[in-house]
C-alpha cells in the first residue's frame, strides 16, 4: 500500500471528498487538515487529500463524475 495525492483542496471540501470516497470503498485522508490554519496561512495550505495508488484512477474517474452534477 502507497499513499498517493489525489489532489490539494480547501479544508470543507477535502474533508466531504474524503468522506465521498469512503462511502464508494475508496480509503482516503486529510494530510495537512491541521496546519492549513498555522500562522495565519488559512487557505494557503492545501489539505491534500491521499488515497491508496491502486485506487488513484477511480477515485479521479468519481471527482470527475461528481464535479459533472
Amino acid at each position: 500500500m502507497s499513499l498517493v495525492e489525489l489532489g490539494g483542496y480547501s479544508y470543507p471540501e477535502a474533508h466531504i471528498i474524503v468522506g465521498r470516497l469512503e462511502s464508494e470503498g475508496i480509503p482516503a485522508i486529510a494530510f495537512d487538515a491541521g496546519t492549513h490554519m498555522a500562522e495565519g496561512s488559512f487557505r494557503l495550505i492545501p489539505v491534500r487529500v491521499m488515497v491508496d495508488e491502486d485506487d488513484l484512477e477511480l477515485a479521479r474517474r468519481l471527482l470527475k463524475e461528481w464535479s459533472a452534477i
